[in-house]
């Protein structure tokens, strides 16, 4: 197993262990020595937030404006006024003159994220700025020249949207003379479990996971990714008795991960958990707070596992 290496692109941290994700970020280094357009694809919460920054940190660019933009977070009717600017009076409510993203970002990098969610308006502007255009702001009489490295994001299938009419060719093709293309996590488990660790110290580097949650960590499909991972792991130092995250810690939050199936042996958090649970009760002869001793838990924790899986009055009867 490759030793994890940690980045640091302009704040945001990046944990690598997988060939996959290494050879995507060479590949990023070179491309960040032109001024090509990139274009970004993956699944949500893969990553591709991390790749546009660290094309914007190897890039010549990389001491000049770094700015990025959630084009779904904007409202439909504040894209233009957000990526252009509007002079004073422009509407009501404009009470001074206020500079666009795209001027923000002069000599710099600016990121598109969502950009799949730009209506056909937006589009066409879009478009004749990076065509070299000169544009106005919102009200203004002034031409405003610009000179900025455009990046871009979707987990769209921009080349489908094309197809049906959604999304502009003309634009496709020029937001993407470069195409990387981020792997879900369930692609490379070997980032699973730095990733988890590195969101673990963030939050308390008092703890450190089991043998067992470290398995199942990297046996989990992970739908959504590295913000579902991070999510896991805020969850489990909520539930975790001691340090020491262990397995059942993990599964008691573990809303998401779909079972990674590979013949007969597919695997289920839950189901291990329930395993364990069984085995320890059997060693003690049914005796739970033993059990629970054994299983590193309380005896609340292990009463109220038993209860979410309808066993505890079925035991109360075998031990009667």
């Amino acid at each position: 197993m490759l030793s994890p290496v940690t980045y640091s692109f302009h704040g945001m941290p990046a944990v690598v262990r997988s060939k996959a994700m290494e050879n995507l970020l060479s590949l990023a280094e070179r491309v960040a020595r032109t001024n090509a357009t990139v274009l970004i694809t993956g699944e949500t919460g893969s990553g591709k937030e991390v790749i546009a920054r660290a094309l914007h940190h190897y890039s010549l660019r990389h001491s000049k404006p770094w700015v990025d933009v959630n084009c779904a977070a904007l409202p439909e009717h504040l894209v233009e006024s957000e990526l252009f600017g509007y002079e004073k009076g422009a509407f009501s409510g404009a009470d001074s003159l206020k500079q666009g993203l795209f001027e923000l970002a002069n000599t710099g990098t600016l990121f598109l994220d969502e950009i799949g969610e730009l209506d056909h308006k937006m589009q066409v502007k879009l478009l004749r700025v990076l065509d070299g255009t000169p544009y106005y702001r919102l009200g203004g009489v002034r031409k405003i020249s610009v000179d900025v490295r455009i990046l871009s994001a979707t987990n769209v299938n921009l080349e489908e949207a094309v197809r049906t009419g959604k999304f502009r060719s003309d634009l496709y093709h020029r937001l993407c003379q470069i195409h990387l293309q981020v792997p879900p996590l369930r692609e490379r488990p070997e980032d699973v479990v730095g990733l988890a660790e590195l969101f673990l110290q963030q939050q308390d580097s008092r703890f450190y996971f089991s043998p067992e949650a470290v398995d199942g960590l990297q046996r989990c499909s992970w739908p959504g990714n590295v913000r579902e991972l991070r999510n896991l792991v805020s969850k489990s130092l909520i539930f975790a008795e001691g340090p020491c995250i262990g397995l059942a810690d993990l599964a008691l939050t573990v809303q998401g991960p779909t079972p990674v199936s590979g013949g007969a042996t597919s695997f289920s958090l839950g189901s291990i958990e329930r395993e364990m649970v069984l085995k320890a009760l059997n060693e003690t002869s049914g005796h739970q707070q033993k059990a629970a001793k054994l299983l590193g838990i309380s005896s609340r924790t292990l009463s109220r596992k038993l209860k979410s899986y309808g066993m505890s009055e079925e035991l109360e009867e075998s031990i009667a």
